[in-house]
């Protein structure tokens, strides 16, 4: 008898022999555990059907996010200060006061009359106060980017059109740089724009007259001289509202009539267009 008949392995002969795949053979039962590990991974290689959603492993605990930086405070509000024009006038004068968050200067604003209203005077006056960096803005500058803000005093945006004669009129605060600027937006109309050079704070803006002519030079000097301001928190300006006067300037500190009528030391420049 062969080797393997005797040990088992051996193909049985006779009747007792089987086809290779009847269902009581070893072959059969072989191949039967091969196909069904097949599907098994078949199902698991082939993709899901469409529509049927992957298995989601549970949410883990939800962690409340902290920052690791601590977010930069509010600008604090401006303290109360009163900013006035003791000058007479039908429209009201209208004030308001704010820290600019992206310098951290104090920016105190007067106006008054509507500068759409071109039969009435206008007037836009700005007090900044705090440590400035670089070098001031020329005036042609400062006029065009005050134009520009419109919106963020509840007016209209203006654009700077041309301008015209450069002077320089004496006020208690010193010398004030003027120019003849033309503004467009919902009106055109021609005004005096302004900004302080000697003092340790900055005043500027601009003054229209009526009939969209710009303002003569005792009309500027005498409203600059007629501003005030009361602020407890800072003793320095404060003074520097309440000084006199400049004997030589556009309106000195005299009488009621006397004082409209002097004619204010405004130095005029040939034009310069832009």
């Amino acid at each position: 008898m062969p080797l393997v008949d005797r040990i088992g392995f051996g193909i049985p002969r006779g009747r007792f022999a089987r086809a290779p795949d009847a269902p009581g053979s070893k072959a059969s039962l072989g191949l039967r555990i091969a196909l069904a590990s097949a599907a098994i991974a078949l199902l698991w290689v082939l993709p899901r059907w469409p529509g049927e959603a992957p298995p989601v492993a549970p949410p883990a605990a939800a962690t409340p996010f902290v920052p690791s930086v601590q977010a930069s405070p509010a600008p604090p509000a401006a303290a109360v200060a009163q900013f006035g024009l003791a000058e007479p006038g039908l429209d009201p004068v209208r004030v308001t006061a704010r820290v600019d968050p992206r310098t951290g200067l104090r920016e105190d604003t007067l106006t008054r009359g509507d500068f759409a209203a071109v039969e009435a005077p206008a007037l836009r006056i700005q007090l900044t106060r705090g440590l400035q960096s670089g070098a001031p803005p020329t005036l042609f500058v400062l006029m065009a980017r005050r134009a520009a803000n419109g919106p963020a005093l509840d007016r209209p945006a203006l654009a700077v059109a041309r301008t015209g004669a450069r002077g320089q009129v004496r006020t208690k605060f010193g010398a004030v740089e003027t120019l003849d600027v033309t503004f467009a937006g919902p009106s055109q109309r021609t005004c005096t724009g302004f900004v302080t050079r000697d003092a340790a704070f900055q005043l500027d803006g601009w003054l229209c007259a009526p009939l969209a002519r710009p303002p003569e030079p005792q009309a500027l000097g005498c409203m600059l001289d007629a501003l005030s301001l009361v602020d407890l928190a800072d003793a320095g300006t404060t003074a520097a509202f309440a000084a006199a006067p400049d004997p030589a300037g556009a309106c000195p500190a005299t009488a009621g009539s006397e004082a409209q009528s002097r004619v204010g030391s405004l130095s005029r420049r040939p034009q310069n267009k832009k």
